[in-house]
């Protein structure tokens, strides 16, 4: 890759590390509903504008019934479960369940025909992910760590992600990422639009919560999905999609560095087989091979 994109790799892969940290101190004074209605709407006065510049909002209309479905698996649902169990999960635990959003995408294409799963480098990255996944879960669930139904949230949001990605570049891959995204987030910020009206805090929020609520909006909302487009653009989906481990890496280091988490055991011994084999099971395999 040229100077230029490993620029733009590492800095998605910390603009998309960051999320976990900020919903963790900005969840101690707001509501998850709150929090996410601010996300996507701080996301989308930013999203909107660039497709409207870009005359990609107007075309992106006409396919509302897939950028819908879109938003539910991408936002609306996955951004209220992960930022609601992080009140009982470290940020860096989250990162790391997130990061299976691989393997789920594996595991779906191969029910969509996509007979080059079972290619042994693929299956071996499956079963050592599941291996690490089981770890963490039961390492984390039975030391008393963290809690088990805020785990199973997380993965619940993971399988999400893996499935509204799938289902939108199967049905409107011609259609401008930015433009997807922008739509989705008001679609989203109009359903949590009730929630955050009544879960209104009494009171002004500390600074550090203010703070982490824009950045949570700027950065890894809106930010990181124009960097990401760019990206892709240039190394292709399948490189740019090994983004997601060094997602997780920043997600953990900054729990640890920032938020004085413990690195637990079972992110010790989770982490390193997840990401491995989400690495394996994401790759394509030639039919050769």
């Amino acid at each position: 890759m040229s100077r230029r994109n490993w620029v733009l790799f590492f800095l998605v892969g910390l603009l998309w590390g960051i999320p976990y940290l900020l919903m963790k101190v900005a969840v101690r004074e707001l509501s998850p509903a709150l929090i996410v209605f601010d996300r996507v709407f701080i996301g989308s006065l930013v999203l909107i504008p660039i497709a409207i510049k870009r005359k990609t909002l107007s075309p992106a209309f006409a396919h509302m019934k897939y950028i819908a479905i879109y938003a539910v698996g991408e936002m609306v649902l996955p951004w209220i479960l992960i930022t609601s169990a992080e009140k009982k999960v470290s940020s860096g635990l989250a990162g790391l369940l997130v990061s299976t959003v691989p393997i789920w995408s594996t595991i779906m294409a191969s029910f969509n025909g996509d007979k080059s799963v079972w290619h042994h480098k693929r299956l071996f990255g499956l079963i050592l992910g599941f291996v690490g996944l089981v770890l963490v879960v039961g390492i984390e669930s039975f030391s008393g760590n963290q809690s088990l139904w805020a785990i199973g949230m997380i993965l619940l949001a993971s399988v999400g992600y893996a499935a509204s990605t799938i289902m939108v570049n199967a049905k409107i891959p011609h259609v401008d990422g930015i433009a997807i995204n922008g739509i989705a987030m008001v679609i989203t910020a109009i359903v949590y639009l009730p929630f955050a009206i009544i879960n209104w805090p009494s009171r002004v929020p500390s600074g550090e919560a203010t703070l982490s609520l824009i950045a949570l909006g700027l950065f890894p909302t809106a930010m990181a999905f124009i960097y990401f487009f760019q990206l892709m653009k240039s190394i292709g989906p399948a490189r740019s999609s090994l983004v997601t481990y060094l997602n997780t890496a920043f997600a953990v280091l900054l729990g640890v560095i920032l938020l004085h988490e413990p690195l637990t055991v079972g992110i010790m011994v989770g982490l390193p087989l997840v990401l491995v084999g989400s690495y394996f099971a994401s790759r394509k395999s030639s039919p050769a091979s």
